[in-house]
């Protein structure tokens, strides 16, 4: 991963090598000071595995514009992915990085991509090394036989808990690609990157 690593800094991200999920959740919590007011998310199931879903929602610190709570309407998921974009930190993964030091992500909606793109004042990553890919096209490749399946399987099964329409496919689920080559705001991401396999 020392390659990866190198070409990541070169390009602007902060990167914090950490050997496992244990690690990973202790890294994260320091980046919440008192100077936190605001965290926004993105779907992320490295977040929850880790532990560090639970641990946001556990403190009351700051407001947690959490889309994913139980119960709350359409309306309220829509608005609270709306003010994540401006948050003091936002959490998410990456779907593929790219050996050269660049990340490669799609998303449904488009508020998890866009953030990382530009709105929070900081963004936290956290990636097992299993989302380390040679290339851009090999980070497209890894989405398209990896990441959207599994991702329309985790959509669809919550859809039918709740008894909701199963709508989801490979192609409508991917609707928003971006690569970020390079961040001139130094440091403004930071990738928590793990020496583990985690999340998909």
């Amino acid at each position: 991963m020392k390659e990866t690593i190198r070409n990541l800094r070169d390009h602007g991200f902060e990167v914090i090598s950490v050997r496992n999920a244990t690690e990973a959740l202790e890294t994260a919590k320091k980046f919440f000071t008192d100077n936190v007011r605001s965290v926004g998310l993105g779907g992320s199931t490295t977040v929850q595995d880790i532990g560090l879903l639970s641990w946001l929602r556990e403190q009351t610190g700051f407001q947690l514009f959490d889309q994913y709570e139980e119960d709350i309407s359409m309306e309220e998921n829509v608005e609270r992915r709306r003010k994540g974009l401006l948050a003091d930190i936002y959490v998410a993964s990456s779907n593929a990085i790219t050996r050269t030091g660049y990340l490669v992500n799609v998303d449904g909606s488009g508020n998890r991509v866009a953030a990382q793109a530009y709105g929070p004042k900081k963004v936290l990553l956290i990636v097992g090394k299993n989302k380390i890919v040679d290339d851009v096209e090999a980070g497209f490749r890894r989405i398209e036989e990896i990441v959207a399946p599994k991702n329309v399987e985790r959509v669809n099964k919550k859809a039918f808990s709740l008894k909701k329409e199963q709508k989801y496919t490979v192609q409508n689920i991917q609707s928003v690609f971006v690569v970020i080559k390079k961040t001139d705001n130094r440091n403004r991401i930071t990738l928590i990157l793990v020496d583990e396999e985690l999340g998909f």
